[in-house]
């Protein structure tokens, strides 16, 4: 890290990690031992490797996921190469407010101190489709779901005397500022990655709006561009598509720049692990260091100023509450 101090560092964010780092590497030395983690989206992809990464330091891990099979293969998966993880299942529907709800009130009655908590879980490229909310499916899975899920949670990340929130975006997060205008994407012609990179710049915005709000209360909040991976968040797509978009050779293989989840996680797992990462909070990072500005010279990485500004974060956040039945 490049500064620190007792508030928050005003120089860019470095760290002894890079693109090449894996979450094992991450978290060689740290001890998480008597904490609490949850990770959403956790029966695969950055979200299981991360999921791995905090068990292997010895937090209490719920991998939490709408598929619980899944999650539950992943536990028993982990369990078999890390006996001594702690780490426990958990069905989480994100695209349905009142299935966050339920889960919420379950998880504090049961878990009165959360310490980490990674807003992994995502999906991307897909069809039209509005949840039982009126939401856009993207929009719900990605933000809105994450939203009212880290609202319900405050009192047990109060609790932690020091909590991370880690709220991962993506470099998608480019095509689309937040279209207050048509939050919902429901005026044609509907653009299923427009609407995708809007979800991943509310997922950034929220990072920022849960530092303002709970930085007095000891919690801090980042998010992230983990980079490409070939995961499960490409099973809208088919490989046609894939080839036509670059992200698949002739021979099936994606592309050199592309890594293993288990580096590409190594950012989330560094933002929700880190000791000099303890008094840092509202910032966007990609390969372990704080991003720079995002420049048309090199599209595949960098932040855009409105994902990170915090003006635009008080005003999604008051959105959301409305549309969470939340109060602001």
């Amino acid at each position: 890290m490049s500064t620190q101090s007792a508030s928050q560092p005003t120089a860019r964010i470095t760290s002894r990690f890079d693109r090449e780092s894996n979450v094992f590497d991450v978290v060689a030395g740290i001890n998480l031992h008597g904490k609490a983690a949850l990770v959403t989206g956790a029966a695969g992809g950055f979200g299981a490797a991360t999921a791995r990464a905090l068990a292997q330091a010895g937090a209490s891990v719920y991998v939490a996921d709408i598929d619980i099979e899944r999650a539950r293969s992943m536990v028993t998966t982990t369990l078999a190469s890390q006996p001594q993880a702690r780490m426990r299942a958990l069905q989480l529907d994100l695209g349905v407010q009142r299935r966050v709800r339920d889960f919420a009130q379950t998880f504090v009655r049961e878990v009165p101190a959360l310490h980490i908590l990674v807003n992994n879980a995502g999906i991307m490229a897909a069809p039209q489709t509005y949840t039982e909310d009126g939401c856009e499916l993207q929009f719900a899975v990605n933000y809105l779901g994450h939203y009212t899920l880290t609202r319900l949670l405050e009192p047990t990340l109060r609790a932690a005397g020091g909590a991370r929130v880690v709220c991962v975006s993506s470099i998608g997060h480019r095509r689309s500022d937040i279209r207050y205008d048509d939050l919902q994407c429901r005026q044609p012609p509907f653009n299923t990655w427009d609407a995708y990179g809007q979800s991943k710049t509310a997922c950034a915005l929220l990072a920022v709006a849960v530092d303002q709000r709970l930085r007095s209360d000891g919690v801090r909040s980042n998010t992230l561009n983990p980079g490409g991976s070939l995961t499960g968040l490409h099973a809208n797509l088919t490989d046609d598509e894939r080839r036509r978009m670059g992200w698949l050779d002739e021979h099936g293989q994606p592309p050199a720049r592309w890594r293993p989840p288990e580096q590409c996680a190594s950012t989330a797992t560094w933002l929700a692990t880190a000791p000099e990462l303890a008094n840092v909070g509202a910032r966007y990072f990609e390969d372990c260091q704080e991003a720079l500005p995002w420049t048309a010279d090199d599209p595949g990485v960098g932040v855009k100023p409105y994902a990170i500004d915090p003006a635009n974060a008080r005003r999604l956040w008051q959105v959301s509450a409305t549309l969470a039945g939340l109060p602001d």
